[in-house]
């Protein structure tokens, strides 16, 4: 008899997302995945100026802030068909690149570790043999077997309390734990390391973004950073070189630590290459533009149907009509006016809650669709670009994983094994090796320009102008969760419609008109349950996802009564 657990909300994630499985013979037969907030910044966006919409549009997240900026001003951008400068393409591709590090960071140690690391654990492990075990995977400075007895004096200590912070309510000793202690202690001590890596790939953020969270450095025709090689008040070339001494610290931590972590991870756990599959349709957007026009990128993009990589399609520019005229959302299981598929420019964004009713309306999530079909967007579905494309870049991280992994598993994993819940994990630890060469590449263009005598930042000085008429405009981007596109209606200068498609929704997704279950709820099916009231497996799918529904519920009074006050002390 099928037995139905609800998991309310999911922890380790960035907003509020519930979870409903049916188990029966200790697997999962059927999932819905629930939005459980309503983003409404789109009303908000109604009637305002376009050049202003990228500042609201940072809030919809306080984690995925500079993507939702850079898709803004894309957006609307397209719409006036402009060109960016250079530089300040350099810049904004910087902010992209170290804001993907940190977060790639955050999730494999901070957000998703603790489903497959055992802290308790940890304690039983002998310091020495911690270290040899690292030292065997990478030659890090910092895997001495000196650390590794401090993190476990402070972790015994820490534990010693019963005040176990962020490792409370984890289901230690669970029997999907099987990471012996020392590798257990290893985990543990990256992930306290982590945590200043992914800080100094932020001061990046803050120092092309001017602050982070919430970039302000971000204008509609290119940057507000003003460059002068010998203005200690501008981004000069020390400024310039501490960015790059902080990349080149974050790389080595990425590529010789975060990367060979998950390589290890994968190897312990290969069972978990066979589980979690679901939606193998992939999306990705190409980005890292090389020039003028975005019509040349450091990263590929395309969709793939079916996982066969024979079917690679290209996105190739900014204004390709392949990405344009294929993305619809449907409404028919999300809490929202109206039933049918629409494309962004049309849809709309009015709620009507019913409460949850799984075979009616039961996410505050949409339902978008390329070419009518769910796809799966986020790190695996750009590598998978990347090995269609014969992308050399992808090439040479990927096949240093695979190659690894094999080694270490004794046993081939492969570019197929990539469709489940431990090739999202290996996959994303790809992407970001790559980004990590990526962000001092960036760094040097952008650095050869300005010595070349090239200051430009933005060309529109007299200011920019609105056609009388309707026009319309997309913008996307690459961001960590995948591909993130924004979408505006513009008249007389403001905005008459604004959609935004981010990475999550596609993921997270509800049912369509056909019953087609989203890349979250598919993923789930066949996935092991070996303890009902302890459903780590489900986490484990869900978290390789990195899921980020969004930080906060936005209140909005369409008769303009303030609804309520917040002092901040």
């Amino acid at each position: 008899m099928a037995q139905k657990i609800t998991i309310d909300p999911i922890t380790r994630i960035e907003g509020h997302l519930r979870i409903d499985v049916e188990i029966e013979g200790g697997k999962v037969n059927n999932a819905w995945a629930s939005a459980q907030m309503w983003r409404g910044i789109e009303v908000i966006l109604k009637g305002r100026d376009p050049k202003d919409a990228w500042m609201f549009t940072q809030r919809f997240c306080g984690v995925c802030t500079t993507v939702h900026a850079i898709a803004s001003v894309r957006a609307v951008e397209n719409a006036l068909n402009m060109e960016i400068p250079l530089n300040a393409q350099f810049v904004r591709n910087l902010i992209l690149c170290a804001h993907g590090i940190h977060d790639h960071i955050v999730h494999f140690y901070h957000l998703s570790a603790l489903d497959w690391v055992d802290v308790l654990s940890a304690l039983k492990a002998d310091p020495r043999k911690t270290a040899e075990l690292a030292q065997a995977i990478s030659d890090w400075e910092g895997n001495s077997e000196t650390y590794f007895k401090e993190v476990k004096d402070k972790l015994s200590a820490f534990v010693g309390s019963g005040q176990l912070g962020p490792f409370s309510s984890g289901y230690w000793g669970h029997p999907q734990m099987k990471l012996p202690p020392e590798v257990n202690l290893l985990a543990v001590a990256h992930y306290l390391s982590a945590l200043d890596y992914q800080y100094k790939a932020n001061q990046v953020v803050a120092i092309f973004g001017a602050k982070t969270p919430h970039i302000q450095t971000v204008v509609v025709g290119g940057v507000a950073l003003a460059i002068n090689p010998d203005n200690p008040a501008t981004l000069n070339m020390e400024r310039l070189m501490y960015a790059r001494e902080l990349l080149l610290q974050v790389k080595e931590f990425v590529q010789k630590v975060y990367l060979n972590d998950a390589i290890a991870l994968s190897a312990l756990y290969p069972d978990w290459f066979d589980i979690g599959k679901g939606i193998t349709n992939y999306l990705a957007v190409p980005d890292l533009p090389l020039d003028t026009k975005g019509i040349k990128f450091d990263l590929p993009g395309g969709t793939i149907f079916h996982g066969d990589l024979s079917t690679y399609k290209a996105i190739t520019s900014f204004d390709d009509p392949y990405f344009r005229d294929n993305v619809s959302e449907s409404v028919i299981h999300s809490w929202y006016k109206n039933i049918g598929s629409k494309h962004p420019w049309e849809g709309d964004t009015v709620p009507e809650y019913t409460g949850f009713k799984e075979n009616e309306k039961y996410s505050w999530a949409k339902a978008p669709r390329f070419k009518g079909e769910p796809m799966q967007v986020g790190p695996l579905a750009q590598i998978l670009m990347g090995v269609a494309s014969k992308h050399e870049l992808t090439m040479k991280w990927l096949n240093y994983a695979l190659e690894k992994c094999s080694a270490l598993a004794k046993k081939p994993i492969t570019v197929d094994k990539l469709h489940s819940t431990m090739g999202r994990h290996l996959a994303r630890a790809v992407r970001c090796a790559m980004l990590a060469d990526l962000a001092l590449k960036h760094l040097d263009l952008l650095t050869q320009n300005i010595t070349k005598g090239d200051l430009e930042i933005y060309p529109y000085r007299t200011g920019l102008r609105f056609p009388e008429g309707e026009i319309k405009g997309f913008g996307f981007h690459e961001a960590p969760r995948g591909t993130l596109s924004h979408w505006v209606v513009i008249n007389k200068g403001k905005i008459k419609n604004y959609q935004a498609v981010v990475p999550s929704t596609w993921n997270v997704s509800p049912r369509d008109e056909k019953g087609k279950r989203g890349p979250y709820e598919e993923s789930l099916i066949n996935n092991p349950i070996v303890k009902p009231e302890q459903p780590l497996e489900v986490l484990r799918t869900i978290h390789s996802f990195d899921p980020c529904i969004a930080c906060a519920v936005h209140i909005y009074d369409k008769s303009k009564k303030e609804i309520t006050r917040v002092k901040v002390l």
